[in-house]
């Protein structure tokens, strides 16, 4: 995901300038860690590990060959920036940020976890649901070499290459103002990646494990799609502001209530557990929907050029291009028919 310098308060600008440079001053050569006789031998083999995975990125997956995850950063915190989220007490819609160079986006980072906290709390104040997500990594899109970070290093070998994927993923293609566009179109690269990778290198287990993965991610992703359409239904009745936030309330507790089957016929669901122990809100759904919403849409473009990423690529930079309009009309023909040769 990309980061995003803030263009509301100089406060905002400042701590998202010293946040990255904070980032390029504790990142060091990788080379340099493996010869460090001080660092952990677990650090030194995941990092090795981190070296294969970006030589088939760039070689296999035809993901940008620079310095992006080539030198290592400990940052001695569990995140690298706390995004915002935020939509209006009656809207599924999240609500958007616009920045200089990088355009609008549905979220607003910040490298302090207290002062996401801050921000959250003031858009509540200001009558805005919110929700804060702890972010392991993130994308400056070739502004600068991203590198490898404590906060998922240690992550097992097919999160590891996915979530590397994904991030390189942004560098191919970014639309200003669009990031549910591209962070589906991420998502799809980096799904599609990891299986490439594991099928070469991983094992039967790892494989199993990250298919087991998305088997769970498709039912979260399909649970939140159902009750974004509910509660987007909902907001455009002409019911009273109480009774919006009666079903509203009733909404969020079918969809607990919906979860919490789901997780009694598959136990490996628990892992969402954390999410839905949170008082559920607009934003908090909007936050998952961002990256899920057009997954389907883009593996379906993938399918119809065959699977060929350069091709695939050159598709979505085709329809990037074009009004968000235009690119709304025809990724939902992609997600209806199966795809058209025409779009």
């Amino acid at each position: 995901m990309p980061l995003l310098g803030g263009c509301a308060t100089l406060g905002y600008y400042l701590q998202a300038v010293n946040g990255q440079m904070d980032v390029i001053h504790r990142a060091q050569p990788i080379e340099r860690v493996l010869a460090d006789p001080t660092a952990a031998h677990s650090l030194k083999r995941k990092l090795v590990e981190v070296g294969q995975i970006r030589k088939f990125a760039s070689k296999e997956l035809g993901l940008p060959d620079n310095g992006t995850f080539r030198r290592y950063a400990d940052l001695q915190r569990p995140f690298v920036v706390w995004n915002v989220f935020a939509a209006a007490e009656f809207s599924t819609q999240p609500k958007e940020w616009c920045y200089p160079l990088f355009g609008c986006a549905n979220y607003r980072g910040y490298f302090s976890q207290r002062e996401a906290e801050t921000a959250a709390h003031a858009l509540q104040q200001a009558g805005y649901d919110t929700y804060v997500s702890g972010i392991p990594a993130y994308s400056t899109l070739g502004w600068f070499d991203d590198p490898v970070l404590n906060t998922f290093v240690h992550y097992p070998q097919g999160q590891l290459a996915e979530l590397m994927f994904h991030e390189l993923a942004h560098q191919v293609v970014y639309v200003r103002g669009d990031t549910t566009f591209n962070e589906s179109f991420a998502v799809t690269v980096a799904q599609v990646g990891t299986r490439r990778w594991l099928a070469r290198s991983g094992t039967e287990e790892q494989r199993a494990a990250f298919e087991a993965l998305e088997l769970r991610r498709q039912i979260f992703a399909a649970l939140v799609e159902k009750y974004r359409e509910r509660l987007a239904e909902i907001y455009a009745t002409a019911l009273s502001d109480d009774r919006k936030r009666v079903r509203k309330t009733e909404a969020f507790q079918a969809m607990t209530e919906e979860y919490q089957k789901l997780k009694s016929a598959s136990g490996d669901l628990a892992g969402y557990d954390k999410w839905f122990s949170q008082d559920l809100n607009n934003a908090q759904l909007a936050s998952a929907s961002l990256y899920t919403q057009l997954v389907p849409a883009f593996q379906r473009l993938l399918a119809r050029e065959g699977g060929d990423l350069p091709r695939f690529y050159r598709a979505v930079k085709d329809i990037g291009a074009l009004a968000k309009g235009q690119r709304a009309t025809v990724l939902h023909r992609l997600t209806e028919t199966g795809g058209c040769r025409s779009c």
